[in-house]
């Protein structure tokens, strides 16, 4: 799926364990730095944020088994608005009069999508397979 990438794992992890791990194996030359925080003031939980694009972020987040959503232990990376693509997205949602102006927020919507579906999955694929290395090395891969 675009935007989601499900990582089975053999153990439940919190979060912190999780990035504890990352701390320990996680290649910050080649995939840069990353710290526990909320992607945006709205956010309902923190996640392990990496960098994306300027408008995307990565979050890295585990679930443990258990519940109707949740029957797996898995680690999810999913493409998320970073600060600023939060503050342009609600901008461009913002009812605007005129035609030129809709075809300027169109634009700028289509725009995004395509940072979305591009440069932003082609880091979450990076990000994906670097954390699949990672799990493997660890024991931690189902």
């Amino acid at each position: 799926m675009i935007g989601r990438q499900v990582i089975l794992i053999n153990k439940s992890l919190t979060l912190q364990e999780l990035e504890q791990i990352m701390q320990n194996n996680w290649d910050k030359e080649q995939y840069g730095s990353f710290k526990i925080g909320r992607p945006t003031s709205a956010s309902i939980e923190e996640y392990i944020l990496l960098p994306a694009t300027r408008r995307y972020l990565t979050i890295v987040y585990p679930r443990a088994a258990g519940g109707f959503f949740s029957k797996e232990n898995k680690v999810i990376l999913s493409t998320a608005d970073s600060p600023e693509g939060a503050q342009i997205a609600i901008a461009e949602y913002l009812p605007v009069k005129g035609p030129l102006l809709n075809i300027l927020q169109t634009k700028s919507v289509l725009s995004a999508e395509k940072e979305r579906k591009g440069p932003a999955e082609e880091m979450l694929q990076a990000y994906t397979a670097h954390m699949k290395e990672i799990l493997k090395k660890n024991g931690l891969l189902k």
